[in-house]
């Protein structure tokens, strides 16, 4: 088994997203998977300019900018591995623009005149399914606790699966991470003992994907439980009132961090 991680947040390796990743390798590698990240914001990565060179005769599915750039070489990585992990902090409610620029290149690979019908009964034309309908996590993260922030990149993602034809084989999604310090700040973590076993279940999830293609529903839920040390959180905190003693405690705890 061999894993790719598409490490799309802009603070590369620094950030929590690479953190995650790393959690998810430690596991899969563990249970024998050849492991690979891709720190996106360390490439060259043209936008797309949507020209149409690459549907003409001369340059039939070749980008003008395909030795001028890094995405041919990242794109012979994802077809050479057997899962893609899809990683991305949510900015401004969506995928990072360091994904979208790099998705927007899947134009170049796909014959958008071949019209046909996907496997999930959608109107799409030809893809690369080399690149383009690899099983795939999504792998989300955010600071904010609402889970109205991460809905639009989840939508994303369960789009992509069924016009892709791609295997949708796990979702993980990290919010909160302020809270306790990004993994890196251990008093901050103290204070939210549930991280351990979130972390704990990351790992869980990669040997489950080295094994078995594919992350578990308890172990999802697992890593996507809430983290905050209050009974029935995750309603609670759809109650207008007790957002607003969120709001202050949560000014308050910025102060420690």
């Amino acid at each position: 088994m061999k894993i790719i991680a598409l490490n799309a947040s802009y603070r590369g390796d620094k950030g929590h997203t690479r953190r995650l990743i790393d959690l998810l390798f430690e596991g899969a590698q563990a249970a024998g998977a050849e492991c690979e990240v891709v720190t996106l914001a360390k490439y060259k990565l043209n936008r797309c300019l949507a020209c149409d060179q690459c549907h003409t005769p001369e340059h039939y599915l070749k980008c003008i900018y395909a030795d001028q750039d890094d995405v041919a070489e990242i794109f012979a990585k994802i077809a050479a591995a057997d899962l893609v992990v899809y990683a991305t902090p949510v900015y401004v409610f969506g995928i990072s623009g360091l994904l979208k620029t790099f998705l927007d290149r899947l134009y170049w690979t796909s014959d958008v005149n071949e019209m046909r019908v996907t496997r999930s009964g959608l109107f799409f034309h030809h893809v690369d399914e080399s690149v383009c309908s690899k099983p795939f996590v999504s792998l989300i993260c955010c600071d904010n606790l609402d889970p109205e922030m991460p809905r639009n990149t989840r939508e994303y993602f369960r789009i992509f699966a069924r016009f892709m034809d791609a295997p949708h084989v796990g979702e993980l999604i990290r919010s909160g991470g302020w809270l306790f310090g990004y993994g890196h700040n251990p008093k901050a973590a103290e204070r939210f003992p549930k991280i351990d076993a979130v972390y704990a279940a990351y790992r869980q999830a990669g040997r489950e994907l080295a094994r078995n293609g594919r992350i578990s529903p308890a172990t999802r839920r697992s890593a996507n439980q809430e983290i905050i040390p209050v009974p029935c959180f995750g309603l609670l905190k759809r109650l207008r009132p007790f957002k607003q003693v969120m709001v202050q405690k949560a000014k308050a705890l910025r102060l420690l961090v």
